[in-house]
């Protein structure tokens, strides 16, 4: 009778094993999109980014653990070559692949079109080239008018040489409901097994996104009118939501060294009172925007687009977006 209950165990610890083994793998890249995918996932399959908390994907070089991990993967979801071009060339023959920019069904913004434009993915004559030079015109429910600081789009920072999609949807709530509509399509075609968890994650998801944003509504609706200077150019997302007033940027992109006649133009926007507030990031030395606001006595704050220091886990995503709500209402209050 023990050796039979012996081996009953032994099977059962097989069979455990055999069902751990088999558990659903999904890769991601970076931690913001891993904040989404994790709440998708929970209880159905496991999920990890690739790019440690707080580290650029603007810069980033693949490590041999990381492209272990990516080929080991059962599925791999990333933003896109708009973002991760590290991925490019492993990602072009896996059949696991699953790049966000190139699915229908997320209203991506474009970089080269007036803020209030957005390059729409046509759900029925969807075109996976990308160019992303459409010219339509979509209304959104924070529009506002930004014709009171054209002048200040004239010189600093709004007309710069990178164009295309901007693909730092997590920023924006509504395209990343939209996003996590697509990516549950993706896990359910790849693990049926766990259909209804995924529809109850996405459910639960949207729900609680969709209250946080009716927060920040109320949080920063007072605070439209007053305008701020950002790091890089990252945010429009979460701005044109939200209706904020951002007068520029000290550069295009992270790892571009700000041009002196921008830097030059901003303290003398700042100079005037022009700006409530600049914000730095933690990814990058504050040392130019120190120079910049030095004497000025303007707010100085802090925007972290990579959510280095937010607790993952249930709720992670809503932690995300309403500490950077939360960043820019004490910086701008």
């Amino acid at each position: 009778m023990q050796r039979i209950t012996s081996l009953a165990c032994a099977a059962a610890l097989m069979l455990s094993s055999s069902a751990m083994a088999k558990e659903f793998n999904v890769v991601t890249t970076i931690k913001p999109l891993n904040l989404i995918v994790s709440e998708l996932v929970q209880g159905a399959a496991t999920s990890e980014a690739i790019l440690p908390p707080g580290v650029s994907p603007h810069d980033y070089a693949l490590r041999p653990s990381d492209v272990k991990k990516l080929n080991n993967a059962d599925l791999v979801i990333w933003v896109g070559p708009q973002l991760e071009t590290f991925l490019t060339k492993l990602m072009a023959d896996n059949p696991n692949s699953f790049a966000l920019t190139q699915q229908a069904g997320i209203h991506f913004l474009n970089y080269a079109s007036e803020e209030k434009d957005e390059a729409h993915h046509d759900d029925h004559d969807h075109d996976h080239d990308h160019d992303h030079d459409h010219d339509h015109d979509h209304d959104h429910d924070h529009d506002h008018d930004h014709d009171a600081h054209k002048g200040h789009d004239e010189h600093a920072g709004h007309h710069h040489n990178h164009s295309g999609l901007n693909p730092h949807f997590w920023m924006g709530p509504k395209q990343t409901i939209e996003a996590a509509n697509v990516i549950t399509e993706a896990l359910i075609k790849h693990d049926p097994l766990h259909k209804n968890v995924y529809l109850a994650n996405l459910s639960t998801f949207t729900s609680e996104v969709n209250q946080a944003v009716n927060e920040l509504n109320t949080e920063l609706k007072p605070l439209s009118g007053k305008g701020y200077y950002v790091f890089h150019d990252g945010y429009g997302y979460f701005e044109h939501q939200f209706g904020l007033n951002n007068l520029g940027h000290f550069t295009v992109e992270p790892d571009r060294r700000p041009g002196a006649k921008t830097l030059i133009t901003i303290r003398k926007a700042l100079q005037d009172k022009q700006a409530y507030c600049v914000f730095s990031e933690p990814q990058f030395s504050p040392a130019v925007v120190d120079s910049v606001t030095e004497g000025t006595g303007v707010n100085i704050g802090t925007l972290d687009p990579m959510a280095t220091n937010v607790k993952e886990g249930k709720g992670g995503y809503v932690r995300f977006i309403k500490e950077l709500g939360q960043s820019f209402a004490k910086c701008l209050k």
